[in-house]
């Protein structure tokens, strides 16, 4: 019976794959200040373009830009998603996925969404946990490997102010008490504030990032849907960036109308909040552009109603012109369907130029546009406060010439020494990215 689905399933998609939407525009055209935005091109089954989820060849690593040298910081981890660097050097990893959403994707598209995901190697079962590695002799490669926090719920983001150790789980934000040095919390969490779950759940990562003076917790939720086809009653609170007060444990909306944002960043010289978001399906494939942005309060940016300012999305019903008319233009467009999700500044004086100012972006990549957008981390330079310039690849080859692939990165973090950390959930591992002058000047 398992053979029978999935040789249904795998005829299924070549019928699909056979009469999908073609983009007719390289993914350069929706990349910038100003991307070109064609009419939509609506599809009932979305595009199916999978890059099956194979793991990397022994001996194989991404491919570096010139001028860069990458490692493997840690391999063997279980579906690393989410990286936070602790002041004395450790390395923080999510070990995670999705959890059970039972109301999530129903019907026969909801079944074929479903097999899709299991393709690409995004339904593995969760670890539930965070992991710490320790790079003791500064080599660039972790020794040391404990079981930081366990028995969590699709955790995700980290932060941690003083003391006091924040997870974003899928559906609370908790706190841990930690003390500088210490390899594992076992002390219970405290709840600080309930996050959007439930059995539908669909955008089920939530990220956390503190104010500067730790006083606000920031929490990215998710929308529940593509374009709220499970009706606008199950979005409330979502699709939006939270202000927590954690002493309170109360909450108000920061930012809304962002269909999934997760990588957050403070801008280092004007102190702006910046995000990456990930925008709707089955509008083509030269649509949406996902973005980068700087996310000022009371900021709204149209989804599910519009999207790149006041671009209606006619799927969506009824309107809502009174908050399109307010919808924001983000500032810098990444591509469709690039799955944009880590995010971090670079702003030091260990990277060259230009890579000493602006952004590095981890891109998922897609599974639904042909051909294939994303599956590199790639460096947006800024000049001043503001990104400028077009992007440059930092690490590429996460896919093979056939088609599968070897990786997906993720989370992006700077280590002590200012190197470039990336996760990467399909190829289980971290890697450690580092301008060559840098690793001369270590030897």
């Amino acid at each position: 019976m398992k053979s029978q689905r999935s040789l249904l399933f795998t005829v299924i998609a070549m019928a699909l794959a056979s009469c999908g939407d073609v983009a007719q525009l390289p993914v350069t055209a929706g990349v910038g200040p100003h991307p070109q935005l064609p009419p939509p091109n609506p599809t009932w089954i979305p595009t199916v373009n999978i890059a099956p989820a194979v793991g990397w060849p022994e001996n194989r690593k991404p491919m570096a830009a010139p001028g860069i040298n990458v490692n493997a910081f840690a391999a063997g981890l279980d579906h690393p998603r989410w990286l936070y660097v602790l002041p004395n050097g450790d390395v923080l990893v999510a070990e995670t996925n999705a959890p059970p959403k039972p109301e999530d994707s129903k019907g026969m598209k909801g079944w074929f969404m479903k097999q899709v995901m299991k393709d690409v190697g995004a339904s593995v079962p969760s670890a539930n946990r965070i992991t710490l590695l320790r790079d003791s002799d500064g080599d660039g490669v972790a020794e040391t490997r404990t079981t930081f926090i366990e028995g969590l719920n699709s955790p995700f983001g980290m932060t941690l102010v003083g003391n006091d150790f924040y997870v974003a789980n899928t559906d609370a934000l908790v706190k841990f008490p930690y003390r500088d040095g210490e390899t594992r919390i076992t002390g219970p969490g405290t709840k600080v504030v309930d996050l959007p779950g439930g059995p539908i759940n669909h955008h089920w990562t939530k990220n956390v990032i503190a104010s500067p003076d730790g006083s606000r917790l920031y929490v990215t939720v998710g929308s529940n849907s593509n374009v709220a086809e499970n009706g606008i009653d199950n979005e409330t609170g979502r699709a939006a960036i939270w202000e927590v007060d954690p002493k309170l444990g109360t909450h108000r909306i920061y930012a809304s109308g962002l269909r999934n944002p997760n990588g957050l960043a403070w801008e280092p010289n004007s102190g702006a909040l910046w995000t990456v978001i990930n925008e709707r399906d089955e509008l083509g494939g030269d649509l949406v552009p996902d973005y980068l942005t700087s996310v000022p309060d009371n900021s709204f940016f149209g989804w599910p109603y519009s999207y790149y300012g006041q671009h209606l999305d006619e799927r969506v019903q009824p309107q809502r012109p009174d908050l399109v008319a307010s919808a924001k233009v983000p500032d810098y467009a990444l591509g469709a369907h690039t799955a944009c999700l880590g995010l971090v500044f670079s702003k030091n004086n260990v990277w060259p130029a230009p890579f000493n100012n602006g952004v590095f972006v981890g891109q998922h990549g897609s599974w639904n546009r042909k051909p294939r957008s994303g599956y590199q981390v790639v460096f947006v330079p800024f000049k001043g406060s503001r990104p400028f310039g077009e992007p440059i690849n930092v690490l590429t080859g996460f896919v093979s010439a056939d088609g599968n692939a070897f990786g997906r990165p993720v989370g992006v973090a700077l280590d002590k020494k200012a190197a470039l950390l990336v996760a990467d959930d399909v190829g289980n591992s971290i890697w450690r990215v580092v301008p060559s002058i840098a690793v001369k000047a270590a030897k």
